[in-house]
């Protein structure tokens, strides 16, 4: 299975451009959401449709290591930092990965296979999301 790459909603667009997003110094946190999400028209975070607090998995997600900024004339963002669940007493399902703003706002989702298919953690087993070494997002 291969994960989708990240996507960004029209609304996390001009968060980016108009300031609201302080990148290397707000704090993101990384959610899982099922298949009934939509995630097109996600602006603000929300535990609707995110996946249920059990089996190794709590809503409001992970906190993500602070987001690495690098490069002058093309900048890149990245988390250097693998993010990981794991299932305990039962199975994580979720189809979606979602990046967002401490208390706020979506910065961006992905599918977790790009099928799409939900995708299903059993008891013992992890899952782990490791952005692309090329980071998550460029602007150029």
């Amino acid at each position: 299975m291969a994960a989708g790459t990240w996507t960004f909603p029209n609304a996390a667009r001009t968060s980016l451009l108009d300031g609201s997003f302080d990148l290397d110094t707000d704090t993101f946190k990384i959610a899982l959401y099922t298949s009934d999400w939509s995630a097109a028209s996600a602006t603000t975070y929300t535990t609707t449709n995110e996946v249920a607090t059990a089996y190794g998995y709590t809503q409001g997600g992970i906190t993500i290591n602070q987001l690495a900024l690098s490069g002058t004339t093309t900048v890149t963002v990245d988390n250097s930092v693998s993010i990981v669940w794991t299932a305990s007493g039962g199975s994580i399902v979720a189809r979606y990965a979602a990046i967002y703003e401490n208390g706020g706002k979506f910065l961006c989702y992905c599918l977790l296979d790009s099928s799409p298919a939900d995708v299903t953690v059993t008891t013992g087993n992890t899952l782990t999301i490791t952005m692309n070494a090329s980071g998550i997002f460029t602007l150029a």
